[in-house]
């Protein structure tokens, strides 16, 4: 459960930060793109924490 989620996450956040960042220029959607799987990867990995407690 907490791998799926974690995938999921980082997919969302990927595509969030390419989204938000690709409007001021490709290598800026590519590092918003990172940062935003990190935060997608962090989020899911806490809410699977939060939801097995």
């Amino acid at each position: 459960m907490g791998k799926l989620l974690a995938i999921v996450g980082t997919t969302a956040g990927g595509w969030l930060g390419w989204w938000l960042g690709a409007h001021v220029g490709w290598m800026t959607g590519y590092f918003s793109s990172v940062l935003g799987s990190a935060a997608g990867w962090y989020a899911g990995r806490y809410l699977t924490a939060r939801l097995l407690e």
